[in-house]
């Protein structure tokens, strides 16, 4: 899944470089290895604190600009991300920080976060407590007094797809979807797989049931 992510993300035109932040754990030398295949960078760290991770990572690779994905999102889209990455440019005056994730309209696992490296080494700074080291971001979008935030919004409602890895079931689904796309998966739009979504109801169903785990 995440050679897959990994392709698709290499087609957004508004990113300069991809860095792969996994953990210390022997469990995750495998991630490692693959980003060696592919030549893409890789820093690992706190497998709990994963602000610090990103934080570290963004300092060593002295990135301007975080532009954060998860690697449970293997059909995310890299025409959503150059639209939520030119959102931020466009208004980096304006935000400090613009997602598709605040106000979902997307859906679930098109999630792209981005902001300046000001912002994430401040919450870094400030972040105390589990739920807060834990999710990279949260700190900041529950903190609007601090951020100022903006939301990328899609024309229609599709939020209620679930297209995020988290459990089996997200798993299966996934993989029933990826066999409905071969072998044309890094190449399909986001619009394209909804197609089949809803041409295929019994897709949905595979994992409507999953709740996202809350904070």
């Amino acid at each position: 899944m995440l050679e897959y992510q990994i392709e698709r993300v290499k087609k957004a035109k508004t990113l300069n470089q991809i860095i792969v932040a996994t953990t210390v754990n022997t469990g995750d030398d495998p991630i490692a290895e693959l980003c060696r295949r592919l030549t893409i960078p890789v820093y690992r760290g706190s497998e709990e604190d994963v602000l610090s991770r990103y934080a570290e990572a963004a300092a060593l690779y002295q990135v301007d600009v975080i532009v954060r994905l998860t690697s449970d999102c293997p059909l995310i889209d890299p025409d959503v991300i150059d639209q939520v990455v030119s959102m931020y440019l466009q208004n980096s005056d304006r935000y400090d920080y613009v997602s598709n994730v605040i106000q979902r309209t997307y859906p679930r696992g098109l999630d792209t976060e981005v902001f300046p490296f000001r912002v994430l080494k401040d919450a870094d700074t400030k972040a105390a407590g589990r739920r807060y080291r834990e999710h990279v971001t949260f700190y900041i979008y529950d903190h609007p007094d601090l951020y100022r935030l903006g939301s990328s919004m899609n024309d229609t409602d599709e939020s209620g797809q679930r297209w995020t890895v988290d459990t089996e079931d997200d798993f299966l689904f996934m993989t029933k979807l990826f066999e409905k796309l071969h072998p044309h998966e890094a190449d399909v739009s986001w619009e394209e797989a909804l197609a089949v979504v809803k041409k295929y109801p019994e897709l949905a169903a595979i994992n409507r049931h999953v709740q996202q785990k809350r904070v």
